[in-house]
């Protein structure tokens, strides 16, 4: 039992490396876009702050709420370390695909459908009669952000648009980018702080639910999540450190498609989208919620690009990524249970 927990450690923190450079494009992909960074200057920046958001979240918000909530998405008597590999080992397999083809899915959403999945796959050979697996309390919302997250953050974008173009119209053109594109860098800063403060503690909610699992099947110790992280304090750590270094590997193909194929982005642009997305992340992690920090740019740059004219947005781009989005989950659940199914011939 050691050696699979130590296996789902190992894994998690790589899927939180994969992670890190399969997302690196949400935090950077404007900032590029406008040349106010080069690619190595912009990952840098952005890879310092997604770490420094550790800091944040122990000591500003004192808690890592996110972790708690995905250690929770399945109901504890379904949850085994077979369960938990399978699940990890699905959300790096989808994650590795749709980041070689290119496609900026949600790492929230498969991990979610990858320990569901399992969960689903495990209960089958398990008595469960008028027992949900799923915890529907932490699952549904999660759930709905797929939606919501890129909602809030287009719709907040949009307005702050509006406000600094109304602010600046009578600026003078060259100084005001100028401008903007100092204030870039204060926004994809704040933006790479939310996101690691929401994606890091994805991958601490599966180890953590590997470990209280290890612990009451071999010492008998009944731990919670908030006694998991006292107890274990190099896993916080260490899982804001391994998505630092993941942004550093980079994304190119993702930074194209957000930075250039959704709409034309200017510095003005990049400032309120980073800064809408900023706050749609800090939003649902004061929440608890774990949401795509994909989606949460996405629509941010869309609403942005809505500001212009409704045409200005490439909508074919649009629809594409929203069925990668709808889909992600299905297909990890599915990848999953048939990994499950795979090791337990092993196990």
């Amino acid at each position: 039992m050691f050696t699979l927990l130590i296996i789902i450690i190992v894994l998690a923190f790589i899927f939180d490396y994969i992670n890190g450079f399969h997302d690196a494009a949400n935090s950077i992909a404007t900032i590029v876009s406008t040349k106010v960074l080069t690619p190595f200057q912009a990952v840098l920046w952005a890879a310092f702050f997604n770490f420094a958001a550790f800091f944040i979240s122990k000591y500003i918000f004192k808690e890592f709420g996110i972790g708690n909530t995905v250690a929770k998405w399945v109901h504890a008597e379904f949850i085994t370390l077979e369960v938990l590999l399978a699940g990890i080992v699905a959300a790096i397999v989808w994650n590795l695909f749709t980041w070689w083809f290119g496609i900026p899915s949600s790492s929230s959403h498969t991990l979610m459908g990858g320990f569901v999945g399992a969960a689903l796959a495990n209960a089958k050979g398990l008595s469960v009669a008028g027992v949900d697996v799923i915890n529907y309390a932490k699952v549904v919302p999660t759930f709905l952000f797929i939606f919501f997250a890129p909602l809030i953050g287009m719709i907040i974008a949009f307005f702050i648009t509006i406000f600094i173009v109304h602010l600046c119209k009578r600026s003078n053109p060259y100084k005001a980018e100028n401008w903007f594109k100092k204030l870039q860098l204060v926004s994809s800063a704040a933006f790479s702080l939310g996101h690691g403060g929401n994606d890091a503690q994805k991958v601490m909610g599966i180890i953590g639910a590997a470990i209280i699992f290890y612990e009451k099947n071999t010492k008998g110790v009944n731990m919670n999540f908030n006694e998991f992280v006292v107890a274990y304090p190099w896993v916080p750590f260490t899982s804001f450190l391994c998505i630092g270094v993941g942004t550093m590997s980079g994304g190119w193909k993702i930074v194209k498609t957000m930075g250039t194929k959704i709409t034309k982005v200017t510095p003005l642009e990049g400032v309120a989208a980073e800064t809408a997305g900023a706050i749609t992340l800090f939003l649902t992690e004061h929440f608890k919620i774990p949401v795509s920090t994909t989606h949460t740019i996405t629509g941010s740059i869309i609403g942005v690009g809505a500001t212009k004219r409704l045409s200005a947005v490439r909508w074919g781009v649009t629809v594409n990524l929203l069925w990668a989005w709808i889909l992600t989950i299905p297909i990890s659940a599915a990848i999953a249970a048939i990994v499950f199914y795979i090791i337990k011939l092993f196990v």
